[in-house]
């Protein structure tokens, strides 16, 4: 129990440290590649090439004066933003990175824990964050952020049905839960092939569920000023910014896991460590286009939000989960 106990500290860890990073870099990243998307200059001016910026943006944002409302309920406005982060990092518990490789001498997986209900576990944990944005919103005491919050609740439940439904029929086609036995069933051929409606509903549902254009309705400013982060500043702030870009990491793990093959790629069994780069490949370029389709698209209105999750994917999910159903029965 001890050396378990020691090599799942060490694996979370290093896994905290790489999302944080991660996280800091990839607000960067997003707003040079915007800027360069709309013919911009990005950030240029904090250390070489604004590589220092991140680290600027902290600071300012660490020495920020740290306001609560007068009326707000104190206990859930300081709790909501760990409410919203932990969820985020949790989904990367069960997620596979890499094969078993040797390291010092030592076997071991890419991966944090490798439960036989994997997929139930994502599920359950991706629905948790919510929570955290609607406690926000209610404990802020404001109508603008009270508002955000009720879209967020509206917003995960109208889409979240269509996501696992989506989960489902990955589940069917590989025939197991374990996240593990799922990117093992694609090593003849990545599920995005084999199911094409599953992943673009994933792939739609999964930029509402982490709210990013054009489904960033919970934090419009031209209706809402910031939804519920109206009453948020310094390090709270900062929590809620580090959860959106950690979902948006989550994302891009998910999806590959899922449709994109995982860690699996040519001369993966000679050499293991490929799996990684694979891995962080397939992620960066699932990042790169969820940059793009936030420079790209504008924010669609509500109802149109409500209409495309409850009248367009939702019948076609429940038609794909039914379609594979009799596929796998008759070739069972």
């Amino acid at each position: 129990m001890a050396p378990f106990l020691v090599e799942a500290a060490i694996k979370s860890l290093i896994l905290v440290l790489l999302l944080l990073t991660g996280f800091a870099y990839l607000t960067l990243a997003e707003r040079k590649l915007i800027a360069d998307f709309q013919a911009r200059i990005g950030p240029n001016r904090a250390g070489p090439y604004g590589l220092l910026q991140p680290l600027a943006d902290a600071v300012k944002l660490f020495f920020k004066e740290d306001f609560i409302p007068e009326y707000a309920d104190r206990v859930l406005f300081v709790l909501a933003p760990l409410i919203t982060l932990i969820p985020t990092l949790l989904i990367f518990a069960v997620i596979p990175f890499g094969p078993e490789l040797t390291l010092f001498g030592y076997r071991t997986r890419l991966q944090l824990t490798d439960v036989h209900v994997g997929v139930l576990y994502i599920v359950a944990v991706t629905s948790i964050s919510v929570y955290g944005i609607t406690l926000a919103g209610w404990a802020s005491n404001n109508k603008y952020a009270l508002l955000g919050g009720i879209r967020a609740s509206a917003q995960m439940i109208s889409y979240e049905l269509a996501m696992g439904l989506a989960i489902v029929s990955v589940v069917l086609t590989t025939g197991t839960l374990q996240v593990s036995g799922i990117v093992e069933a694609q090593r003849n051929g990545w599920l995005i092939f084999l199911q094409p409606v599953a992943a673009v509903i994933f792939f739609i549902t999964g930029l509402a569920e982490i709210k990013r254009a054009p489904f960033d309705l919970v934090e419009a400013e031209q209706e809402l000023t910031a939804g519920y982060l109206t009453e948020y500043s310094s390090m709270k702030f900062a929590l809620f910014f580090m959860s959106e870009y950690v979902k948006m990491i989550g994302f891009g793990a998910l999806m590959t896991t899922f449709f994109l093959g995982g860690y699996l790629g040519p001369f993966v069994d000679l050499y293991p460590g490929l799996g990684v780069v694979y891995f962080t490949l397939k992620v960066g370029f699932l990042i790169f286009v969820l940059i793009w389709l936030r420079a790209t698209l504008p924010r669609i209105r509500y109802d149109q939000l409500m209409s495309l999750g409850w009248k367009v994917l939702l019948p076609l999910s429940l038609a794909n989960v039914m379609g594979t159903a009799v596929v796998v029965a008759l070739t069972a």
